[in-house]
């Protein structure tokens, strides 16, 4: 049987299918609750008022706003190590990504798949994660790089049909599978 948290309850998200989107270097969500003081200083310091007071006072990314410059600035200023660097390998100061988010983009529905010229998601996407091929009939298909994505969310408020959408990489680690979670 599994275990359904109050959180996913109140959400109506029985199969714990949606993910809220913490703030970058946020800890899994489990410690990130139990960290967070909701003292709300990220959310001060973000320069582009991305981070914004969630459900049960606790910070939470709002994309729809704009798109994450990974400034450092809620992490700087988190005094309870709830935004927290993971290294990978201290010696070379290496470090885990801000985050697991990846964006990806519906085709069917993208304004440049059905000969409207768009590029909104390319040219916000300041790591040239997504790219425009053409094909036959004028059609530039927009391609993603997933492993150029940093899912800082900046193609995501700019697309005027809401195509895109950001999701969250789990590693699931009995099975070592990834799986994706919007």
């Amino acid at each position: 049987m599994t275990k359904i948290t109050r959180m996913q309850l109140l959400r109506g998200d029985l199969k714990g299918e949606k993910t809220l989107f913490r703030p970058p270097w946020a800890l899994p969500e489990e410690y990130f609750i139990d960290y967070c003081t909701r003292c709300n200083k990220c959310v001060d310091a973000c320069f582009d008022e991305l981070i914004v007071k969630g459900r049960g006072g606790f910070p939470q990314m709002d994309f729809k706003r704009g798109g994450c410059d990974f400034c450092e600035d809620c992490l700087n200023i988190c005094p309870d190590n709830a935004l927290k660097k993971v290294p990978t390998n201290v010696i070379e100061k290496e470090f885990l990504p801000p985050w697991q988010i990846k964006a990806s983009i519906d085709l069917s529905n993208c304004l440049s798949m059905n000969a409207t010229i768009c590029r909104s998601c390319g040219e916000s996407c300041d790591d040239e994660a997504i790219n425009f091929t053409l094909k036959l009939g004028g059609i530039a298909e927009p391609e993603l790089n997933v492993d150029a994505c940093t899912g800082c969310g900046a193609c995501f408020s700019v697309c005027p049909v809401q195509v895109i959408s950001l999701r969250s990489i789990v590693l699931d680690k009995e099975n070592h599978q990834v799986s994706e979670m919007s």
